[in-house]
């Protein structure tokens, strides 16, 4: 078939170099527009614009994928699917009737299970299991089209949500290459999705990352690692904001938020047990181990954090 593959972060390369290496044709990509970054603010190609361009394949940067002359650039590509995964806009009916096999979403978890923009996170939050990945046809209302195929992934105990959302990139480019097989060849059939099961995922904001440290320790821990690496759970401590990287759930009992500093060790109490502080990183300062945040502030014995 010939592909349109759609897609804008780091997370969505994976599965663009996987439909680059496939039977396929990838006759283009379309991906957000430049975006300002760094010191300077100089505009940077997104992470799969930039690969697209290294694989030599057409780049469509529309500001709206709604915008008439981006629908005529898709149009003259003549896609038989567009595949996507995380692009980051919302397409309206007009694209959606593009491509003779519509719009094909690789989604991080198993549909209905949380549709919508943080899958990953609110899994690694609710203390999932399992979760997985779920390819589906697009239709207007958000995640619900039917569903080709899907593949599932055990949570580890210690996983961040960056390292879930790695192993669910790859894996899941294997999963879109297979679907894309299937359309192709006529074997693989959409299911409509069942209503059993179905939970919401919306995006994770900073201010829901703030730590309430009466809180059971081991939410906490599920928190801390599903804001981990974005937006970043925190806390304050003097006023100033303080970024938390993994904590460790210890036997260790203090008043909920509470902080114990010891030569190697910083322990904050919880509403159940203490944890173990892991990296922090203070306002204007580099991520460092929370002993050495201890001692650059001067901890004092019964501080504490707030949350």
């Amino acid at each position: 078939m010939r592909i349109v593959f759609a897609g804008t972060p780091e997370v969505a390369v994976p599965s663009l170099d996987a439909i680059a290496a496939s039977g396929h044709e990838l006759v283009g990509v379309v991906t957000r527009p430049d975006a300002p970054a760094g010191r300077g603010r100089k505009l940077v190609a997104s992470p799969v614009g930039q690969r697209a361009e290294e694989l030599g394949v057409p780049v469509l940067k529309p500001d709206h994928p709604r915008d008439p002359e981006f629908q005529d650039a898709l149009r003259a590509l003549e896609p038989d699917c567009c595949a996507v995964v995380a692009y980051g806009a919302l397409l309206p009916q007009s694209a959606l009737d593009i491509p003779v096999h519509g719009w094909v979403n690789l989604h991080f978890s198993v549909l209905p299970a949380w549709r919508g923009a943080a899958p990953v996170q609110h899994s690694v939050w609710a203390g999932d299991e399992v979760t997985g990945a779920s390819t589906f046809r697009i239709v207007k209302e958000l995640d619900a089209g039917p569903v080709f195929g899907i593949m599932t992934e055990r949570i580890r105990p210690g996983d961040t949500s960056g390292d879930l959302l790695a192993r669910l990139a790859e894996g899941g480019s294997g999963l879109l290459v297979k679907t894309m097989d299937g359309i192709a060849d006529g074997t693989l059939e959409a299911r409509e999705q069942q209503l059993d099961g179905l939970s919401y995922a919306p995006k994770i904001e900073t201010d829901d990352a703030r730590i309430d440290w009466s809180q059971p320790a081991i939410a906490i821990d599920r928190q801390i690692r599903a804001c981990t690496p974005a937006p970043g759970a925190w806390t304050t401590y003097d006023g100033e904001r303080l970024k938390l990287g993994p904590v460790t759930v210890t036997d260790l009992a203090l008043p909920a938020g509470e902080v114990a500093a010891g030569k190697n060790r910083v322990v904050v109490g919880t509403g159940t047990h203490a944890v173990l502080l892991g990296d922090v990183k203070a306002f204007g300062k580099k991520q460092m181990p929370a002993a050495d945040w201890a001692r650059g502030v001067r901890l004092e014995s019964g501080a504490a954090l707030d949350g």
